[in-house]
């Protein structure tokens, strides 16, 4: 009995401990099981919000869903079709099986030979896009790359894929996101660096610049409405923050650069005005011609810091006009400006004198004097034209191509321009600076404006309505 008892008891023991055994490992998956179902609904949650709150976070901050977002489907997109795409475009080289028998072109052993892709290197990811580095067969070239950009950029599903290479034996791929004239923008750190201006985007996503001291002279040409008047307005938002000396020459009686005048240290809104402080700005060109001579300097960036003069930017709105004459009295006066203009387009680049010539229309009609004055003008801008003879003008003789595309501008297509820089010409957008912002920028740095001694004499002068002695 009492052997049977213990023996009972013990089993008792036993089984109690089995149970209590059993219930903990029940207790435990069913933890394990509210942790499994908690992580599936909130992922599901947050890929719902996501899929809800994506188009405003691209919509607002397009930067922002670039990076957190479309980069990394835009990879995972890249790394899924890459070997498909590199095959069907004939980018891949058969790998020879392991051991295999060839004998001329012939496979002896029968195995199938095995597609390898080019080698994809870490991607970069950019401002609205991303680049990533391919390494080519030998024996292929990057122009075979380049025509499977467009079957790229379907299969990636991204704007344009852009082939460049940098490197023998590689390709770069630069996968553009979205169409970067459609709302451009230009990123903080480009900003900022002395004589140059962001001002847009490039049709390949690069930012537009506008550098006076690799371009010292630009031609900007644009008909009513066509973006010509934003692009200035944010070339002075931006060279307003620097120390420099801008002057305006405007003979719509300043209703365009009026806007800037807080900020501009002359402003000339009639014809003989324009001959004067142009006049004026030669005899400042000679002056520093002297001051480097003196030093030895083949221009004023090759002075000390405490002897280099500060830059002056000229800003002329609507060129024809200063040319134009209704009677032969006005022979003389629009001799002096387009002497002077000239003479600043052959001297100013070394001496700190830049010029920016704007206008609707510019031809040949104009006078020799436009013609000679547009071969000092490196840089080339053109908006929307309303004649063939001013595209022509601007770009026929960069590129006969640029002139075609240049007359395709839609009047919607309001700041797109086509430009040619540094050997390139391409189609661009400014951006979009509007009249109020502009008036507020230039009162903001009103304080920067720089005294020129030279310019403050003649619009003391000019404001008096007295005749300055040359």
């Amino acid at each position: 009995m009492i052997g049977a008892d213990g023996a009972a008891g013990c089993g008792g023991l036993v089984g109690a401990a089995c149970e209590i055994q059993r219930q903990q490992e029940e207790s435990g998956s069913g933890v394990g099981g509210r942790i499994f179902w908690t992580i599936v609904i909130l992922g599901t949650a947050a890929a719902i919000s996501l899929r809800i709150l994506a188009p405003t976070l691209r919509a607002r901050y397009p930067q922002a869903w670039w990076r957190l977002i479309g980069f990394p489907l835009t990879w995972a997109r890249v790394l899924w079709t890459w070997r498909k795409l590199a095959a069907l475009r004939d980018l891949s080289v058969a790998k020879r099986p392991p051991l295999a028998l060839i004998g001329g072109d012939v496979m002896v052993r029968g195995r199938s030979l095995r597609p390898a892709a080019p080698r994809l290197g870490v991607p970069k990811v950019e401002h609205g896009g991303l680049v990533v580095r391919v390494k080519m067969h030998p024996g292929q070239v990057p122009e075979q790359y380049a025509q499977a950009a467009e079957a790229m950029a379907h299969a990636f599903k991204v704007f344009r894929v852009l082939v460049h290479s940098q490197q023998y034996g590689y390709v770069h791929l630069r996968l553009i996101a979205w169409d970067p004239l459609a709302n451009p923008t230009v990123p903080a750190h480009h900003r900022g660096q002395f004589m140059r201006a962001s001002v847009g985007q490039w049709e390949d996503g690069f930012t537009w610049h506008i550098d006076l001291r690799e371009i010292p002279h630009w031609l900007i040409v644009g008909a009513t409405r066509s973006g010509k008047s934003t692009l200035l307005a944010a070339l002075v938002a931006e060279w307003a923050r620097q120390p420099l000396a801008l002057v305006g020459i405007d003979l719509k009686g300043g209703m365009e650069l009026g806007l800037f005048e807080p900020r501009l240290s002359a402003l000339a809104t009639t014809r003989a005005e324009a001959a004067d402080l142009l006049e004026y700005l030669v005899d400042l060109a000679l002056d520093r011609m002297r001051i480097c001579r003196a030093h030895a300097a083949r221009s004023i960036w090759n002075l000390p810091e405490n002897l280099r003069p500060v830059p002056v930017v000229v800003l002329v709105d609507e060129v024809a006009e200063l040319y134009l004459m209704a009677s032969g009295a006005e022979k003389a006066e629009v001799a002096r400006v387009s002497t002077a203009l000239l003479r600043i387009g052959q001297l100013g680049a070394a001496l700190g004198v830049h010029l920016l010539i704007a206008g609707q229309r510019v031809g040949s009609d104009l006078g020799t004097g436009v013609t000679a004055l547009r071969a000092q003008l490196g840089g080339r801008v053109c908006h929307r034209v309303n004649d063939p003879a001013t595209a022509e003008m601007v770009l026929g003789d960069v590129s006969p191509d640029a002139v075609m595309a240049a007359q395709q501008i839609s009047p919607t297509q309001q700041g797109v321009v086509i430009g040619y820089a540094d050997g390139r010409v391409m189609r661009g957008r400014s951006l979009l600076v509007t009249p109020d912002e502009a008036r507020r920028t230039s009162a903001r740095y009103a304080h920067m404006t720089p005294p020129l001694p030279a310019l403050q004499e003649i619009e003391d002068a000019v404001s008096a309505g007295t005749v300055v002695d040359q």
